[in-house]
């Protein structure tokens, strides 16, 4: 079938396009409706079916008879490390983990954090979570304190699964102080934490609620796999919101499933057997779908990577991988290659190693520039496919689908939407705009298998942030545009929310934390272009009346309030005092024009703006910081 025909079934007849999908995964018992809504409107797929997702990732491969396949291999550089799992060993494991996490009186619909490195026990927690159809909620190791603490407040978990520390390039960065403050900060007390000691560091427990995780494991007994409802959650993973409080996205277990398991076939071209890398980290969504469960629901091997794409030793590190674990599909975002491409511009290390086991290059998590795809065409001899998702969706919503049909590439473009994806883009009335001329990209209901279904504890902020702007369409939040050939492109983001190295940050997240500065009386934060990360964050302030203090000074304290506030990743570097921001008559800050005039982009000053004069003034106090045009 061609993609036009597939896609086509998908929007005529998504209850027949999704049944069959269903179908390809076996059932406790298989769904009684495809498609229905549930008592808020939300649209709900496959009520009635009986499943497990952890069986369907590993359960259920041994009883085929590939139990002695390679589940999942870690490949640590920064430790030097290398471990293989069969699928035998990694449910012997998580069966395991799951008999510890029930005897601390962890059960179905329970929740429970998950904040690690990229080590094996962070895939096996999160396994060990799916069999006792408990809800995880895993933490990207890199946040602070004070984000841990608010999603342990909104989870409210029973039990902590942690590690000593994390590694970053030769850095040992030591969990537990911050583990220790954020369950100071919050108002939820986490039951126990079970901490995994690494020989890098070993972290001094707390008797009362700390556990040892090797010691808690091995006392523990085997259980199975607990029947869940299809559309029983299955985790909890937050997105950064423009308010600065995350949002908690709620994904079930059965569309999970469907989608992603046929996302594997039809999106990347993989079948059971294939070796899939995503080098990505599980404290984000490309971690959840394409590291733990879609490829083990395909009966994959999936490459667990603890390292960086430079430095790690080196820029050809991802050419090690490939050739020491015959990778097939590989999946990265940009930024990645960026670095590689700026310490090896002519990819001279690739040629040390035997990459021909590659069939496909894919990059997500920000736009593919047209200069780095070029270079990967240059030097890879694959096709090389952007595609766009989002954490709310969980798998991609365009992209080019290497199982079913592949299409022409255009250079800045994720091609076409994936079937089950209706996307329109409509112009601030709502009306669908043609080729060529910008919009909102949006997502006619219903939307596909896989899709979030609620915000965790509040889905009025689910149909508010979501659902209510343009009735009857899911908001993407993403500006884009449609070519005469229907190919989408995705420009940029229209809410407060930027993209630093594949990592979604709310700049409202930021503002919060350098509001706080004794000095500070008013601020915003952009993102701005940057070569390397896509986007940067960049502070711009007002100071309150009578305050002295050096603008370096300032600049460096703000730094390390970020740092300390929403995690070194976040790369806030620059912070800029102006004398007044851009403010439409009513009171909003004008970040995008900010933002575009910074980056050197065409922009159009709204008619509401307060006073014209404002940009310009500080447009010239940027060009003297070496700000403009400095990236």
């Amino acid at each position: 079938m061609s993609y036009a025909q597939e896609y086509q079934r998908s929007l005529t007849d998504p209850e027949g396009f999704w049944r069959e999908k269903a179908e390809l995964l076996p059932w406790f018992e298989f769904p009684k409706t495809i498609l229905d809504q549930d008592p808020n409107g939300a649209w709900r797929w496959f009520r009635g079916g009986k499943m497990n997702s952890c069986w369907l990732a590993l359960d259920r491969h041994v009883e085929a008879g590939r139990g002695e396949q390679n589940a999942l291999i870690y490949d640590s550089p920064v430790t030097s490390q290398i471990r293989k799992y069969t699928y035998s060993e990694l449910t012997e494991r998580v069966s395991r983990v799951a008999g510890a996490l029930q005897g601390l009186g962890v059960g179905k619909g329970d929740r429970v954090i998950v904040y690690m490195p990229m080590v094996p026990e962070a895939a096996i927690a999160m396994l060990a979570c799916a069999r006792l159809g408990a809800i995880h909620s895993v933490v990207f190791g890199g946040f602070a304190a004070p984000e841990l603490a608010t999603r342990i407040d909104d989870a409210k978990p029973k039990v902590i699964l942690s590690a000593s520390c994390g590694i970053e390039f030769a850095n040992v960065i030591p969990y537990q102080p911050m583990v220790r403050e954020a369950i100071l900060l919050a108002s939820h007390k986490p039951e126990h934490n079970v901490v995994l000691q690494r020989d890098q560091c070993i972290a001094v427990l707390d008797n009362e609620r700390d556990l040892e995780w090797t010691q808690w494991e091995a006392k523990a007994k085997s259980v199975g796999c607990t029947e869940v409802d299809a559309t029983d959650p299955l985790y909890i993973l937050y997105t950064s919101g423009t308010t600065g409080k995350p949002k908690g996205v709620v994904r079930d277990n059965g569309g999970h499933a469907v989608a992603l398991n046929y996302s594997m076939s039809a999106i990347y071209g993989v079948d059971a057997g294939d070796v899939f890398w995503a080098a990505s980290d599980v404290g984000w969504v490309v971690g959840h779908s394409y590291i733990v469960y879609a490829p083990l629901f395909k009966g994959c091997t999936s490459i667990l990577f603890e390292g960086k794409p430079v430095r790690t030793p080196d820029a050809g590190v991802f050419w090690r991988v490939i050739e020491d674990h015959k990778v097939n599909c590989f999946f990265v975002a940009p930024t990645a290659y960026r670095a590689v491409k700026k310490e090896d511009p002519d990819c001279k290390l690739q040629k040390r190693y035997d990459i021909s086991s590659l069939r496909y290059q894919f990059v997500a998590g920000e736009r593919l520039d047209p200069a780095t795809y070029h270079w990967l065409r240059k030097h890879l001899d694959v096709p090389v496919i952007d595609h766009w998702w989002q954490t709310e969706t969980g798998w991609s919503m365009c992209a080019n689908m290497a199982g079913i049909e592949l299409m022409e590439c255009k250079p800045g473009s994720p091609t076409l939407p994936v079937p089950g994806y209706d996307l329109r883009i409509l112009d601030e009335s709502g009306r669908e705009v043609g080729p060529g001329r910008e919009g909102s990209v949006v997502i006619k209901e219903p939307l596909p298998p896989s899709a979030f279904t609620t915000i965790w504890g509040d889905h009025d902020r689910y149909i508010e942030a979501y659902w209510s702007k343009f009735k009857g369409f899911y908001l993407t939040g993403d500006e884009g545009y449609r070519d005469e050939d229907g190919y989408v492109y995705i420009m940029g983001r229209i809410d407060d929310v930027i993209n630093v190295a594949g990592h979604r940050l709310s700049t409202g997240q930021m503002e919060e934390v350098i509001a706080n500065h004794p000095a500070v009386a008013e601020c915003t934060v952009v993102g701005i272009s940057d070569e390397g990360k896509g986007q940067v964050p960049l502070g711009l302030l007002l100071l309150k009346d009578g305050v002295n203090i050096e603008d370096d000074e300032l600049e460096r304290e703000l730094v390390q309030m970020v740092r300390q506030g929403v995690g070194a990743f976040a790369n806030f570097k620059r912070a800029v005092v102006v004398k007044r921001l851009p403010k439409t008559r009513s009171g909003k800050i004008l970040r995008q024009v900010l933002r575009k005039m910074i980056d050197g982009e065409a922009y159009v000053v709204p008619s509401t703006i307060d006073d014209p004069g404002v940009l310009p003034e500080i447009e010239g106090i940027l060009r003297q910081r070496s700000v403009m045009g400095a990236r």
